[in-house]
């Protein structure tokens, strides 16, 4: 039997709604991080004591910095999502770029943005 070149069109459909999964929830903690940088939501130190507030300020600033970080973190996983949603489009998802061989189930339920095989992944370091 010859090897699998690509993922059938059920195991797309498979793939493409738990990528719908994971960025619906991405996009929610993307909103709130979001969210916690523009003060939206009233938590903050601007309604307290000037001495709190002064002891707080540079926590304040490391933690808008650290909120930053994540938030621009989960963009980029947005973005890798999407381009796995593109890629199921073009039923190219699941082939590894460095080899032309799937990449295990296994793998890409874990990373579904996945892109290398455990193999060429391993072989990258």
């Amino acid at each position: 039997m010859a090897e699998k070149t690509r993922y059938s069109d059920d195991e797309l459909l498979e793939f493409k709604e738990l990528i719908f999964q994971k960025l619906e929830k991405a996009q929610k903690d993307y909103d709130l991080l979001k969210q916690t940088l523009s003060h939206s939501d009233g938590n903050d130190t601007q309604d307290t004591s000037p001495t709190f507030k002064v002891l707080e300020e540079g926590a304040s600033v490391l933690s808008k910095e650290e909120t930053s970080r994540l938030a621009q973190r989960q963009l980029q996983f947005i973005q890798h999502l999407q381009g796995a949603l593109v890629r199921i489009e073009n039923k190219t998802y699941g082939i590894c770029r460095k080899t032309g061989k799937l990449i295990s189930k296994e793998r890409l339920r874990a990373v579904p943005h996945a892109t290398l095989s455990i193999d060429a992944k391993r072989a990258q370091k």
